[in-house]
Order: C-alpha cells, then structure tokens, then sequence
C-alpha cells in the first residue's frame, strides 16, 4: 500500500511541475507581449507585406480618381488587392455600428490582404474599436481650388464619363456669378471638407470653422498617416510611396509618367476665379482654417519628399546603418 501511494505522489508532483513550467511560460510569452504593446512596437508579423494593409480615405475632388487608377492597373502584377468602400448615399461618415463592423472586417479580411481599400469616407480611429490600424495615405487639394472644380464638375461632368448627365448641367452661372448673386451653393461654408475628413467621426468635426477641429485634423495627419501628398505635386506623391511601399507601388511613378492615368478625371471647363471672388473666399474664417490645413499637410510633404527622394524623384535608399555592435 506505502508503494502505491509513494507512486502516486511522484506522478502527482510530476504533473505539479509540468503545470508550473506551462504557466511560468504562458507568464513570460504575455509579459513580453507587454512590453512591446508598451514601448509601442508590434510583432514583425503585423507589418509582413503579406499583411499589409492601406486605406486611402480619398477626399472628393482631389485627384482622387487618377491616383486610384494606377492602384487598380498595378494590383495583378504586383499582387494585392483594390477593394472600394461604398458608403450608402455619399456619406463621408458611418454609423456607429458600421464602423465597428468595418474596423472589424478590415482588420480580419486576412484573404483579402495585402489589400488597397479606398473610399470617400472620414479618418477613422481603429485604436477605439479594439482593431489594428491600417496605414492610412491621403491627397489634398487647395480648398478653393477643390471647390470650384467640384462646382463646375457638376455642371460640365469630366472626361472620365463624359456622356454621365450631371445634377446641374444646363446651368451656365459662372461660379463669380454664383458667388456675387449670394447663392448657397457657392457660400464659403462649402469648403469645409478637408478639415473634418481628417478630423473624424466626431459631430463638432463637421462644424465649419471650428478650432478643435482644425487641431484634431493636424494631430491626426502626423500621428496615423503614413503620407499625405498635395493633388498639384501628386507625381512626387507616387515616387515617395514607391519608395517606401515598393511591395504595392513598384512601378508607379513610370506608369504615372506615361501620361494614360495622370489625368484620368479632369472637368471639361473652368473659368478662372475674379480677383474680388478670391478676396470674399479669403475674408472667411472656414478658408483660412481651411487653408491654413492645407499649408500644415504641405510642408509636411515637402520635408518627407526632401528626406525620401533624390532630385529626380528616385529613391535616395536607406540612409541609416548599425555600428559598434558588441560582442563581436
């Protein structure tokens, strides 16, 4: 009997000490899971090219769709996918239950990836909706200069669908006119746009002329943007992301060079803008927040361009190295 039960005491204190080496290191996979979630770094695997993920939240009317066009001709050969993010009804927001379905959906679609999505919709916090954050990429126009092409867009339509009726055509008001005659299609007020796309989701980002919002939208350009370009520098735009994401974009700036999808969607006619239209825009606040906006992602662009690209717009290469590497 004292056999047996010596027996059964060895077998216990064996499995006792399997149990505590299994836990001492399921204890050690999670602290080191937490220092790294804490010095802000993520495991190799979720930055993997066959993981990558971007999301180009594209502002209307700012070239948007020529920059889409080489995506979708470079896509089979350099293998990703291009997936379009419909909002119903033109939207630039979500509801509260489909951004938590998108951040979920993006951040699993693991067949779908690496993936390009784009979309006419608002900046969108992943972090909130426990989701890993796709790198996000933008393009911004001059706000005035964006205005008035959306303004004649939809009385002349584009060369893109040149035979699409559009909701004004037949309407010959020129946009000094519209403007002179106090229209509300031409109030300064339109041009809050670019503002609250990187502002969010929030309802005070939509308020046109508002601070915070204009703060916001500059936190979140620096802090959650790989790159955000200027539409009238989008060739340098293509050569700093071929630099940095050749995986996706080998090949873009030679095809954005011949010229077929430079100008995929360009408004049939545009009169140039009076000198006292001009001065009205830029007595506004909505314009100066909305342009001071636009200078902020301008320099921006010109640093990360100057630190990137050679003075042909080739890549300057890595420009870091690791030294004094002891022991040897």
């Amino acid at each position: 009997m004292a056999k047996y039960r010596v027996l059964a005491l060895v077998t216990y204190l064996m499995d006792l000490e399997k149990k505590i080496a299994f836990t001492k290191d399921i204890s050690q996979q999670d602290s080191s899971r937490l220092s790294t979630e804490i010095n802000g770094a993520s495991p190799p695997s979720r930055f993997s090219s066959q993981n990558l993920t971007l999301f180009y939240n594209r502002v209307p009317k700012t070239g948007s769709t020529s920059f889409v066009g080489l995506a979708y001709d470079l896509c089979s050969k350099n293998k990703f996918k291009v997936l379009h993010v419909n909002v119903s009804k033109n939207a630039h927001t979500m509801s509260l239950s489909d951004q938590l379905r998108f951040a979920r959906n993006l951040s699993h679609w693991d067949l779908k990836q690496p993936s390009f999505y784009h979309g006419h919709v608002a900046y969108l916090d992943f972090a909130k909706f426990g989701s890993l954050s796709p790198l996000f990429i933008n393009l911004i126009r001059q706000p005035l200069d964006r205005m008035v092409s959306y303004y004649y867009f939809l009385r002349y339509g584009d060369d893109f669908r040149p035979h699409l009726i559009r909701k004004k055509q037949g309407n010959k008001t020129s946009f000094d006119d519209c403007v002179k005659d106090g229209q509300a299609e031409c109030d300064p007020n339109n041009l809050w746009l670019q503002v609250p796309f990187f502002c969010g989701h929030h309802a005070d980002c939509w308020t046109p002329g508002n601070t915070w919002a204009l703060e916001q939208a500059k936190n979140n350009l620096v802090k959650s943007y790989l790159l955000v370009g200027v539409t009238e520098q989008m060739e340098e735009f293509v050569a700093v992301l071929e630099a940095t994401i050749p995986n996706l974009f080998k090949g873009a700036l030679k095809l954005y060079r011949q010229g077929s999808k430079s100008h995929l969607r360009k408004t049939n006619r545009k009169l140039p803008l009076k000198a006292e239209t001009i001065a009205h825009f830029r007595n506004s606040t909505v314009w100066q927040l909305e342009n001071e906006f636009y200078e902020f992602a301008l320099r921006q662009f010109e640093y990360v361009k100057s630190r990137t690209l050679k003075p042909d717009l080739s890549d300057k290469g890595q420009q870091f190295f690791y030294e004094k590497i002891r022991p040897k």
